[in-house]
């Protein structure tokens, strides 16, 4: 079974692949560095060059040879030429590559007239105009040829975008006959290298494809360069052939130019015996000159048979000659485009290195990620789990929240009324204080009144005096004394009438007695019960009805306070 690479068919489709990959790539390139060039191109821009060189490719891909007397030759301007019976603008451009005087091969007229075309911005109309009609191609082209095929119509198609270029060309001075026709794939390379890594897939493709197409164009030139190496022996052996032909005939003519010299010499001999001779003699010589008169216009109408034929042999051997020194100089140039293209492929398998290093520095990156990526999954995963903790203890805290917002509710509806009762009690005991100064003060005045209607009595004065303010004292501390014996809970509005009051009061501490005045210690007055207390028996506070502030109460009180709100309902 015989492998499908092997297959023409298979090779000719490659090709006709690969070579409009590169027509795609080549006018692309071209149409994209003359946009951002911005002015007229000429023959001299490398990617018009390039350009230039696909499509010449293109046009001679599945070429029919035509054999001559040198040999098979392959033209593409034979199709070329049909353009202008199809489209009659074309003929002008025709008339003008037969016009030029610099052109005498058939290559460089097609050359010519491809620049003319491109010149004249029709180009891809002239190439639809060819590709439509396939029996008129069929003459030139193979059945599989890339202008045969569907691939023909796609590059026709690409053509169009070329019209937005202006190209100038002056092909005078320009040796289009003897043109290299080698395409340059570095400069495609190099914008597939440089492109961004978005694009790294479809690089990597147009490279490979490159890659196969340099490939293939190599085992053509290879299998060329066999050919013209086969051809260069059969013509070295038709050359020996000729050779040892030609010296032949050489021979041969030295001697025909001897025997004609012989025939002359015996000839004049047989004259000058004739009229010497008798009239018998003269008539048989007559027949004997006429037979050798005969015999030599053969013998000289065969001399010039054999110059003919030699003339004809030396202009073959001048053609043959001219063919090998053609040949040896197609070889050359086929050597250097192995050269280059051997350079090319060395390239290319340098970018396939250093593509395979990027494709695997990309996967172990590739790699990394996805553990990091792995390990950020865990960890919003436990961020989550802390999430939904902390939601419920949210919640827990928004129960507990509402619960104590119940409680402090029900706590002020338990002590509303208590705190309006005792504001009713303060209020009474604020009357009772009132009625009792009144009365006091009632009292000193009829006592004064006394002791100015008993003016000898005024040594007894100061006693009293001094009984009226213990009794003074007494009363105002006997409303407070009920207070301190029960505990209760009181609000007392201190006023300005209350300071006076104070300040008559003693500085004694009422639990453990201590002197203030004496021991000149710090005297405090409990908030609740209205007391006068020392430093160590009034060291608490808390906040009472009356107040939002925490107030300075006595220790009795504290201890009355605390049990009240540690068995009231929370």
């Amino acid at each position: 079974m015989r492998d499908d690479t092997e297959d023409p068919n298979y090779l000719m489709a490659n090709e006709r692949m690969n070579l409009m990959n590169m027509a795609k790539l080549s006018i692309k390139g071209l149409i994209e560095s003359a946009l951002n060039l911005g002015r007229t191109l000429d023959s001299d821009y490398a990617p018009l060059q390039q350009f230039f060189v696909v499509m010449e490719h293109c046009l001679k891909h599945g070429l029919k040879a035509k054999k001559t007397f040198l040999g098979q030759n392959k033209s593409f301007w034979g199709p070329l030429e049909l353009v202008e019976k199809l489209v009659p603008e074309a003929a002008e451009i025709t008339a003008s590559v037969k016009d030029l005087p610099g052109l005498k091969t058939p290559v460089g007229r097609g050359r010519a007239w491809l620049r003319l075309a491109l010149m004249q911005k029709k180009l891809s109309e002239y190439m639809k105009a060819l590709i439509n009609k396939k029996e008129l191609l069929s003459e030139f082209y193979e059945p599989n040829a890339l202008m045969m095929e569907e691939e023909g119509a796609i590059i026709a198609g690409l053509l169009v975008g070329l019209n937005v270029i202006d190209a100038n060309f002056c092909m005078k001075g320009e040796d289009l006959d003897s043109q290299v026709g080698v395409i340059d794939f570095s400069m495609y390379l190099k914008d597939g290298n440089s492109s961004k890594g978005s694009e790294g897939d479809g690089q990597i493709t147009a490279i490979l494809d490159q890659k196969n197409y340099v490939e293939e164009l190599n085992r053509h030139l290879n299998a060329t360069v066999n050919n013209l190496q086969a051809k260069v022996d059969a013509l070295e052996k038709s050359n020996t052939k000729l050779t040892e032909e030609l010296a032949v005939a050489n021979n041969r003519i030295i001697t025909l130019q001897e025997e004609m010299e012989r025939v002359k010499e015996e000839s004049s001999y047989i004259l000058e015996s004739n009229r010497k001779g008798p009239k018998q003699e003269r008539t048989a010589e007559g027949q004997a000159l006429s037979e050798a008169r005969k015999h030599l216009k053969e013998e000289t109408q065969l001399r010039l048979d054999v110059e003919k034929e030699l003339e004809i042999q030396i202009s073959m051997r001048q053609e043959m000659e001219l063919a090998m020194k053609m040949l040896e100089k197609d070889v050359c140039e086929k050597q250097d485009a192995l050269v280059s293209l051997r350079q090319q492929l060395d390239d290319l398998r340098a970018l396939k290195h250093e593509l395979a290093f990027k494709l695997q520095s990309s996967d172990l990156g590739v790699k990394q990620k996805s553990e990091l990526n792995s390990r950020l999954e865990e960890k919003t995963n436990q961020m989550a789990a802390t999430i939904k903790q902390l939601e419920q203890r949210l919640r827990q805290a928004e129960r507990g929240r509402q619960s104590a917002e119940l409680d402090n509710r029900l706590f002020k509806q338990d002590f509303g009324d208590k705190i309006n009762s005792l504001q009713l009690e303060v209020e009474e005991l604020t009357r009772q204080r009132h009625q009792l100064e009144l009365e006091l003060q009632l009292e000193r005045e009829r006592r004064l009144q006394n002791n100015r209607s008993i003016p000898g009595k005024v040594s007894q004065k100061p006693e009293p005096k001094t009984d009226g303010k213990h009794k003074i004292q007494e009363e105002n501390v006997k409303p407070k004394k009920p207070l301190d014996g029960s505990h209760r809970l009181q609000s007392h509005p201190v006023d300005e009438q209350d300071q006076p009051v104070l300040s008559e009061k003693p500085q004694t501490c009422q639990l453990c007695q201590e002197d203030g005045s004496r021991t000149k210690a710090t005297v405090n007055v409990c908030k609740n019960c209205r007391g006068t207390f020392c430093n160590a028996c009034s060291t608490n506070e808390l906040p009472l009805p009356s107040s939002i502030k925490p107030e300075r109460v006595c220790n009795p009180c504290h201890e009355h306070l605390m049990k009240q709100y540690s068995t009231s309902p929370s």
